[in-house]
């Protein structure tokens, strides 16, 4: 009986094969009991358990999703010029009330000059 050669495959990727692990995902899990346990924690009173649970939580979390925060922390300098800018649009409008008020109760408010209170009595 010849030996034979193990076969390649085309597809094959050459280097060694990582092997997809389908076992419970243990940070996950902490993550969220440890979130779920703050949670009640706080409700229950006990507020230094359960801000140091809720914090545990969120860490596990963070270290979990990485690569979202990464993308998050990215994208943050765009959302802070959006709102500085809206910021500065809302304080441009307030301005433009105030000085349209302002005229609005100098017309209103103003008062008579002497000539024109003694046409007024006259009249």
């Amino acid at each position: 009986m010849p030996a034979t050669a193990p076969r390649k495959d085309k597809n094959a990727q050459a280097g060694p094969r990582i092997q997809r692990d389908d076992s419970t995902d243990w940070i996950k899990i902490a993550a969220g009991a440890s979130l779920i346990a703050g949670g009640i924690l706080l409700l229950t009173g006990q507020r230094r358990a359960g801000m140091a649970a809720a914090a545990t939580g969120t860490t596990l979390a963070m270290l979990d999703q990485q690569d979202l925060l990464r993308t998050w922390w990215g994208q943050l300098p765009g959302y802070v010029d959006q709102v500085q800018d809206m910021i500065g649009q809302v304080q441009s409008t307030v301005e433009d009330f105030t000085a349209r008020r302002e005229s609005l109760r100098q017309v209103l408010t103003r008062t008579e000059t002497p000539a024109e209170a003694k046409a007024a009595s006259e009249a």
